[in-house]
């Protein structure tokens, strides 16, 4: 079964392909930024019965040259099938569209991506008849984004950074500024990111910290002081109270620290939203839950 964090992480290309320019940067592989780019149907088969699939074929073709395609794979663990995966799909889409084709594997783990680069040969023992050699993204090579006024200017690139370092210690920071960007972008490009995000992100304490974010950027206008604003804040703060209590004691539950009863009752009594922001960015890197209350834990 595909995993959301596994849907988001190819949808970002095929919707955002002006992705490509910054993402093939970071890998250091020349791309024109006058390229265009088309996205193909990802089914790699033939009419016999097999059939194997790739996330996203894109074709991008330089103004210069005749171009080539970009298969993206989003990969969440190691997979000894894959060499063998990889290498029929990129020969059959390079023999079926006649140009050449790369391979771009997505990762939210070091030791995945650091697998993911191989090269994988395939042959027999002294012998390489054939060998893939992918391009990976992961925590190693895509930057961490923490200024807003970075994020505003390129948000497709700051949201894969938030997707990518999902499971980071430092991921309420990163998605905080992305949030920051999002207040400040036009209102019909929120829902994109926000939803994309969410699903992202699956089910880890990072989603918890972002749907949080996304219930106070509900304002046109965020720190403005209107009567909107603060009726709409006034109207949530118990509802984010509850949600942030929930939070923190999930992330903990997530991490496999336990809290006794009497932490649990001290968090889920905690009314002041700074305080429970406060606990939750602590929950990501304590070892016990009484770490939470210690400056020093």
């Amino acid at each position: 079964m595909v995993s959301s964090r596994h849907e988001a992480a190819h949808r970002i290309f095929q919707e955002r392909p002006e992705l490509l320019a910054p993402v093939f940067r970071i890998l250091d592989v020349p791309l024109s930024k006058e390229a265009a780019v088309e996205v193909l149907t990802p089914d790699a088969t033939e009419i016999h019965p097999l059939e194997r699939r790739v996330d996203s074929v894109l074709r991008v073709v330089p103004p210069d040259s005749g171009g080539f395609l970009l298969a993206i794979e989003a990969q969440g663990r190691r997979d000894p099938d894959k060499a063998v995966s990889w290498a029929y799909y990129l020969s059959y889409m390079a023999a079926k569209h006649e140009l050449p084709a790369l391979l771009l594997v997505v990762c939210q783990d070091k030791k995945t991506a650091d697998w993911a680069a191989g090269p994988f040969r395939i042959g027999v023992e002294g012998w390489t008849a054939l060998s893939v050699h992918p391009l990976v993204l992961g925590p190693g090579n895509v930057p961490v984004i923490l200024d807003p006024e970075e994020a505003s200017q390129d948000l497709t690139l700051a949201a894969f950074s938030a997707l990518t370092h999902g499971r980071d210690p430092n991921a309420p920071a990163i998605l905080k500024t992305l949030a920051q960007a999002l207040a400040k972008a036009d209102p019909k490009s929120r829902p994109y990111y926000s939803e994309l995000l969410e699903i992202g992100l699956g089910n880890t304490p990072a989603r918890d910290v972002w749907r949080k974010l996304m219930s106070v950027v509900g304002s046109y206008f965020p720190g403005r002081g209107t009567l909107v604003e603060e009726t709409f804040l006034k109207g949530k703060a118990v509802g984010e109270a509850v949600g942030g209590a929930r939070a923190v004691l999930r992330t903990l539950e997530n991490r496999g620290i336990r809290a006794s009863a009497e932490i649990r009752e001290r968090i889920t009594n905690c009314t002041d939203i700074k305080t429970l922001d406060h606990w939750l960015d602590r929950a990501m890197t304590v070892s016990t839950a009484n770490e939470l209350f210690t400056e020093d834990g």
